[in-house]
C-alpha cells in the first residue's frame, strides 16, 4: 500500500501520522497514477472534499525547503527532506501540543487543494515561540520511493505549503510559498582502455549515464543526453574537455581519444531539470 501522510487526532492528542491509502482507493486511482496527498487528507482538512471545518486563522511564511537545494531521490532508498517555517497566529492561540499541531509539505501541481502528488511531513514540526503570536518551526518530510511516493513523471518543479490543525478541527492549508525541485538521482561510469597504452595510440572509453527510476526501483540508462568527455593529467589538479558525445538510446557511451600523456579520462554530465549533474570517476591511462 502507497504510504502518505494526514492529519490525525490521537488519544485527544493531535499529531501528523502515517497514513496508508486503502486498497479500493488506490485501485480507484488512473492506471500508473499516484493517487493524491490530498486525497488522504482526514475529514477534518479544509479541502471541501468532507465536512467543512472552521478555518484557522494562521498563516505560514519564511519556509524553505532542504536549504534551498534540489531534492534528490534515489531508486529506493528513503530521502529526508529538512524544512523551516514560521507561523504566525493570533495571540489567543492555544499552540500547545495537546491543541494544535503544524507541519510542512511539498506539492506538484498549480494548487495545493488539487495536487497531482503532494507529500506531507511524517510528525507535526518543533516549533519555539518568537513572540506570542510567532512560532519558528523545524520539521523533516520523507520521501519514500520504494513505497510508491513518487512517479517518474513527478520529477522537476514543486511547491512548498503548509498545514495547520487544532484539536476543534479548525485548519489551514496553506499553499504558494516557494518552490522546490525533486530530482532522479544519477549515475555515471567511465572506463578506459587499453591500461596501458603506447603513445599516439587509441584510448577506447565507454561509460553508461543511469537515473532512477521511481516506478521500477531501479537504476535506467538515460537516453540521448550531452555528455563531456574530459581529461586530465596525471600531475594537473583540472579536467580539460576533449569532446561532448550523446548517449545512446540506453545510456550507454562509447568514443575514442589518442593516448598522449598518462592522465585520468571521466566523462561528465552537466545535469537537466530533472537530474542533477555527476561526474564520473576518472579512469587512469598509464602512456608508455
Amino acid at each position: 500500500m502507497r504510504i502518505r501522510a494526514t492529519v490525525a487526532a490521537v488519544s485527544g492528542a493531535l499529531v501528523l501520522s502515517a497514513f496508508a491509502v486503502p486498497a479500493a482507493q488506490a485501485a480507484d486511482a488512473p492506471s500508473g497514477k499516484a493517487p493524491s496527498g490530498k486525497a488522504a487528507f482526514s475529514a477534518a482538512t479544509a479541502d471541501g472534499s468532507a465536512t467543512a471545518a472552521a478555518a484557522l486563522n494562521v498563516t505560514f511564511s519564511n519556509v524553505k525547503v532542504n536549504s534551498g537545494k534540489a531534492v534528490v531521490v534515489g531508486a529506493s532508498a528513503k530521502v529526508s527532506v529538512p524544512v523551516t517555517y514560521t507561523l504566525t497566529h493570533a495571540a489567543s492561540l492555544d499552540t500547545s501540543s495537546a491543541n494544535f499541531a503544524s507541519g510542512p509539505l511539498i506539492y506538484r501541481g498549480t494548487s495545493v487543494n488539487s495536487p497531482t502528488n503532494e507529500i506531507i511531513s511524517d510528525d507535526p514540526g518543533t516549533c519555539t515561540a518568537a513572540s506570542t503570536t510567532v512560532l519558528t518551526c523545524k520539521a523533516t518530510i520523507y520521501v519514500r520511493p520504494a513505497d510508491g511516493d513518487l512517479l517518474n513523471t513527478d520529477a522537476g518543479a514543486w511547491k512548498a505549503g503548509g498545514l495547520a490543525i487544532t484539536s476543534a478541527g479548525a485548519t489551514k492549508v496553506q499553499g504558494d510559498l516557494g518552490g522546490v525541485s525533486v530530482q532522479r538521482l544519477s549515475q555515471l561510469t567511465v572506463d578506459a582502455a587499453p591500461e596501458p597504452v603506447k603513445k599516439g595510440k587509441t584510448v577506447t572509453v565507454t561509460g553508461k549515464l543511469s537515473r532512477a527510476n521511481w516506478e521500477t526501483n531501479k537504476y535506467a540508462g538515460y537516453a540521448t543526453q550531452s555528455v563531456k568527455l574530459q581529461f586530465r593529467k596525471k600531475s594537473a589538479t583540472t579536467y580539460t574537455t576533449l569532446k561532448t558525445i550523446k548517449t545512446t538510446s540506453t545510456g550507454t557511451l562509447k568514443t575514442t581519444t589518442t593516448a598522449t600523456v598518462d592522465g585520468y579520462y571521466r566523462y561528465s554530465f552537466a545535469g537537466t531539470s530533472t537530474t542533477p549533474a555527476v561526474n564520473a570517476t576518472g579512469d587512469y591511462v598509464d602512456v608508455q
